[in-house]
């Protein structure tokens, strides 16, 4: 028998003063049986570094043609299409081609690293994508079924927390378009 994923339930509350953005976020999330603490909290932060109203988790790690978080327009094509890790060339040349704006967030620095030497000159030609390093040693700590975070951003400083944890995360930007 298959092992589920395991349902999260979070809010969220985005403070967030470089851009203006307060708000929280209500979200049921599943964190897939195959995904770390610490992808699933990466996958969470993407969510605050670039909240809105629209943007979106989708189903994951269990689809392909899916992003991690992605933001449609009304009319529903992909305004930014968000994923995590170090995918590989077709991947990112389907994402570039399907959406406005393509983000990859990498997070296991030495994995992260070596992906990006091998793909740096690859990745020049894609006019949309934008990679960035996220670091937030301990953040998997704060992985709960039931969550309250509070994630602020100040002066490119950004913090997230509970009632007892407070992590510093820091990205660190490899390419922006």
């Amino acid at each position: 028998m298959a092992i589920s994923s395991t349902i999260i339930k979070l809010t969220l509350n985005i403070a967030d003063m470089d851009r203006h953005y307060y708000q929280t976020h209500e979200l049921t999330v599943a964190q897939h049986p195959s995904e770390t603490d610490l992808r699933f909290m990466t996958r969470v932060i993407a969510f605050a570094i670039n909240a809105s109203e629209s943007l979106n988790f989708t189903k994951g790690l269990s689809t392909d043609d899916e992003p991690d978080l992605w933001q449609k327009s009304l009319t529903d094509n992909i305004e930014c299409w968000i994923d995590l890790g170090q995918p590989d060339e077709k991947r990112l040349r389907k994402a570039c081609g399907r959406a406005s704006n393509v983000i990859i967030y990498t997070y296991n620095e030495r994995k992260a690293n070596s992906w990006w030497e091998q793909q740096v000159d690859k990745l020049q030609r894609f006019d949309n994508l934008s990679v960035f390093h996220i670091d937030a040693p301990g953040v998997e700590t704060l992985v709960q079924r039931n969550m309250e975070l509070q994630c602020n951003f100040q002066e490119g400083e950004i913090t997230l927390s509970d009632d007892t944890v407070t992590v510093e995360v820091n990205v660190k930007k490899r390419m922006k378009r």
